[in-house]
């Protein structure tokens, strides 16, 4: 139980101990988190703030993936770029269950919302003439409900298990963030089951849905056949950029967690991948090959521009 662990703190590693080499991680890192946070809520702000697009189901769930990626990146970020100005870095035992948690939620309900929003595409394409009535907002509300509900649940389960291990000898995380695996490491006890769970709660389940969405998007471009060569581009400009933001967000995590824990330095290059780079492109992805946020982007900044003009 956690009142056998004599651990009241860990030290991180990160990614560097060169001085030199850590400057350069703070301005890097504190450069994407402040354009990953400012990517997404711009997106976040300009779906709201537009009926059109808000009232759409496609840009509903496009408005809380963005608010979920500035969350999930500022449950870890802030501490790692502070950590990089500092030579030794640590967390409290709280402060890191909280990190773990936070993370696994995030993440949790973010795999349940890109699900949704692959068959969100499948109604609109293969079914259009169903469309509204099948993707209701009591349906979105109920998959956002779920998604809620999933992520939390996984998260506490999680949690409960690494609240029940000892830790009552090296405190040395080699990685810029808590983890499962890497706080599995330190265990004082066999946690060889609890490896196989962590690779199968994460991992197999990530394969599993990832197998299943690339399924449904052949079924989509299947479909797609019979359509008309404008709408056939439209539609495969937007199942394309789902499935470049599926491809960032499942690849790296299927190789962290598919697999036994391992004392690769590589994993930490890999997380990188997806704590950073993925919610940071994941606006642009979908800003750049969409017209209809574009052009409501216009809108707003000329409404800001009016409205400062007045002042």
């Amino acid at each position: 139980m956690q009142n056998e662990s004599f651990v009241t703190e860990f030290i991180l590693l990160g990614l560097s101990w060169n001085p030199s080499v850590q400057k350069i991680e703070f301005v890097v890192f504190l450069f994407c988190y402040m354009a990953t946070v400012g990517a997404n809520l711009l997106v976040v702000v300009t779906i709201v703030s537009s009926p059109k697009l808000l009232g759409s189901p496609m840009y509903f769930f496009l408005a809380f993936l963005s608010f979920l990626d500035a969350c999930y990146s500022s449950t870890f970020a802030p501490k790692m770029i502070v950590d990089s100005l500092y030579e030794k870095k640590t967390i409290s035992f709280k402060g890191c269950m909280t990190q773990v948690f936070a993370e696994h939620f995030f993440a949790g309900v973010e795999v349940i919302i890109l699900t949704a929003m692959a068959y969100d595409r499948y109604v609109a394409i293969c079914k259009p003439l169903h469309y509204l009535s099948i993707m209701n907002w009591r349906l979105c509300g109920i998959l956002m409900g779920v998604a809620c509900t999933g992520g939390f649940l996984r998260s506490v389960i999680q949690i409960v298990f690494i609240f029940q291990l000892p830790f009552c000898g090296p405190n040395v995380i080699d990685h810029f963030l808590c983890d499962l695996n890497p706080l599995l490491k330190l265990a004082c006890t066999d946690t060889h089951i609890l490896s196989l769970l962590v690779v199968g709660s994460s991992g197999f389940i990530c394969i599993i849905i990832f197998s299943l969405l690339l399924i449904s998007y052949c079924v989509i471009w299947l479909s797609l056949r019979t359509h008309s060569s404008e709408g056939w581009l439209k539609a495969l400009s937007t199942c394309g950029s789902h499935i470049t933001v599926m491809v960032l967000f499942f690849v790296p995590c299927i190789i962290v967690y598919a697999r036994p824990p391992s004392a690769f330095s590589f994993n930490k290059m890999v997380a990188i991948v997806y704590t950073f780079v993925t919610p940071l492109l994941n606006p642009l992805i979908y800003t750049f090959r969409n017209k209809e946020v574009k052009n409501a982007m216009r809108k707003l900044w000329t409404r800001l521009v009016a409205v400062s003009d007045e002042k």
